[in-house]
């Protein structure tokens, strides 16, 4: 086979390999799973070049009258071909594995024309192959980039040539002499780029590679070497069920540090009404923790005071907003007197039966009509056993003291949104998530049984954080700083191994805290979530393209967060987080490019139920109903 391949169709070659550096250079993947096996696929050109000493005077038959014995030799050519190749990987540590390739292998080209006896002469082969190539690959450095070197065997399947006289006749043949098998070497590096979610149970890898081959030469009648340069690229697919242990019981340990940590930030919350008005088991009558005024406090009643805070005190932040929620009644009846046309629907659910729901939304009901003047008949009311998306799901046997209480509710709807927007509060953020330092130990599930964090400043003064389990943790910067303004912290990973083993890290930051007020407060916006569910994300996608990318500036930062309830396993909790935080980050980035604005720093986490960065206690419906949330910070410039 005989591939001529001029500089126009090797292009769309190169121009696949700049896309795949880029999409390296904008990866920033901390941690992900590593399978032991990889199967994929490599294909690529091959840029052939020839070294011989071959006599033109034997192409020619026997007794040809123009044969002329002493005709100058082919001694260069040059040629490219393709290759196509699956192949199959196994790495059983970080450094150290193999690789293995069976493929299509196109070694043809073209040798410098000869001239002599007045007459040019020119020669070309197709030479392909079934070349096995097994290799030892090393990946010796924490950047995915690995060397490979092993040796090659080639299996002939085409050996022919062509040769012509200018102007003349032309013969072609198969190659006497030619290796039926030839051996070789050849030596290359590549470099993985992960493009999967970091956290999938199916990994997937683009690796573009290059390599070197040389060895035994096509003929074993003449001086022949064939040298070739490959350039491929390589998909491979493996299984995060097989992902192994760090090696050797060795974990990772890296440590990101703000340049700058600020202590605390006023921030502008757009904040979202919770749609729902919970109640006490065997009571109809609207719980105490909600805001019940008198007629003529109700009359004198704005939604401006909630948004306001009188004194100015912008202190607890989840105590700001629970006081808002739990005024949702008030709220509504001053919106309804705003917006006389707009009307209500109010459905009950208990466990008692429709009835007893249908009563619970009639209590709703009676409020905004006896103490906000309302009309009766711009409020429907219905009941019903379970709410529509109830939290109590079917064959459960767990946590029901949790879920239970969450069904006996009445949810508020409306087709006038100017009913149900959200507020706007100011409060005061202590400790934002940009302050703090993250700790990443890669392998700590697999390896560690437990960790801490030992951070030792230039006097000597040492402070403990831990012992955690997970590998990803945050610290806060003030925590590790206490009072000093400034301070250079050597900061040690002590971990013990699920064998009780010993193992210690360390890294070097420096922490500058800045005490002066920023003078644009940051913004934030929450959206919330239906029990045990992240696609419910869609449902806020206008407000997430409508409302928020276009407050985020080019340049800018933005910290994604998901959190949910105490309900249900640690494990899936967190991963429901994650979901949810990604799918939330997905839709920003996508209407950014569409508005051309670049270089936005997305920081996204999950935190699943940690109760240390939960916004709310979980001790109420509604602290658990707001805890299903998707924080969204954009921090200012």
């Amino acid at each position: 086979m005989n591939v001529r391949t001029g500089s126009g169709r090797r292009i769309p070659f190169f121009i696949l390999l700049a896309l795949a550096a880029q999409t390296l250079l904008n990866a920033q993947e901390s941690r992900r799973l590593q399978p032991q096996w990889w199967f994929g696929g490599a294909v690529g050109p091959n840029f052939n070049t020839y070294s011989s000493d071959i006599n033109s005077s034997q192409f020619y038959p026997p007794g040809y009258v123009g044969a002329v014995p002493s005709l100058p030799s082919f001694t260069k050519g040059t040629g490219a071909g393709v290759f196509l190749s699956p192949l199959l990987e196994y790495r059983p540590d970080p450094v150290w594995g193999g690789m293995l390739m069976l493929g299509f292998d196109g070694r043809g080209g073209s040798f410098t024309d000869v001239s002599g006896s007045g007459v040019t002469r020119t020669l070309r082969t197709s030479l392909n192959y079934i070349s096995l190539e097994p290799s030892v690959r090393a990946t010796p450095f924490s950047a995915p980039l690995y060397f490979f070197a092993g040796p090659r065997l080639g299996f002939s399947v085409s050996k022919s040539y062509t040769f012509t006289e200018v102007g003349g006749p032309e013969f072609s043949g198969d190659w006497t002499g030619s290796r039926g098998t030839v051996f070789g070497a050849q030596i290359g590096a590549g470099y993985d780029i992960p493009i999967s979610d970091p956290n999938s149970s199916s990994q997937i890898e683009l690796s573009p590679f290059v390599a070197f081959h040389f060895g035994q030469g096509p003929r074993s009648e003449e001086s022949w070497t064939l040298t070739t340069l490959r350039a491929g690229l390589a998909l491979k697919f493996g299984s995060g069920s097989e992902a192994r242990q760090t090696a050797s019981g060795e974990v990772q340990f890296a440590v990101r540090a703000p340049k700058l940590i600020p202590v605390e930030r006023k921030v502008k919350e757009t904040f979202p009404m919770r749609n729902c008005i919970f109640f006490d088991e065997g009571s109809n009558t609207i719980p105490a923790r909600y805001i019940s005024l008198t007629q003529s406090q109700a009359s004198s009643f704005r939604e401006e005071q909630l948004v306001q805070p009188e004194p100015k005190d912008l202190s607890g932040r989840s105590r700001r907003q629970l006081t808002v929620y739990h005024n949702i009644l008030n709220v509504l009846g001053d919106r309804m007197r705003r917006h006389p046309s707009a009307t209500l629907k109010l459905s009950g659910a208990s466990e008692q039966g429709a009835s007893n729901g249908r009563e619970l939304a009639e209590a709703v009901k009676r409020y905004l009509v006896d103490l906000f003047g309302i009309d009766g008949g711009r409020i429907v009311t219905d009941g019903r056993t379970k709410p529509e998306i109830p939290s109590m799901q079917s064959g459960a046997s767990r946590e029901l003291e949790l879920v239970r209480p969450e069904d006996r509710r009445v949810d508020i709807s409306s087709p006038s949104p100017e009913l149900l927007e959200p507020d706007q509060i100011i409060s005061l953020q202590e400790d934002p998530l940009d302050s703090d330092v993250l700790f990443s130990v890669a392998g700590a599930q697999d390896v560690l049984a437990s960790w801490s964090i030992v951070a030792t400043d230039e006097n000597g003064a040492v402070k403990r954080f831990g012992p955690f389990t997970s590998s990803e943790e945050r610290v806060s910067g003030r925590a590790i700083l206490g009072d000093r303004l400034q301070g250079k912290y050597t900061v040690v990973l002590d971990g013990i191994t699920k064998s009780g083993q010993s193992i210690q890290k360390d890294e070097t930051i420096r922490l500058v805290r800045s005490d002066q007020p920023e003078e644009e407060p940051g913004l934030r916006f929450s959206i919330l979530f239906e029990f045990d569910q992240s696609k419910t994300v869609a449902t806020y996608e206008r407000f997430l393209s409508g409302t928020v990318a276009p407050l985020i500036p080019a340049g800018g930062s933005v910290i994604i967060h998901g959190h949910t309830d105490i309900v249900g396993e640690e494990s899936h909790n967190l991963k429901l987080s994650r979901d949810r935080a990604q799918e939330t980050m997905a839709i920003l980035q996508r209407e950014l490019a569409r508005a051309g604005k670049r270089n936005v720093k997305f920081d996204t986490y999950g935190f699943g139920e940690d109760v240390r960065r939960a916004p709310f206690d979980n001790r109420l419906p509604e602290e658990r109903f707001y805890n299903r949330t998707v924080i969204i910070d954009i921090l200012p410039e």
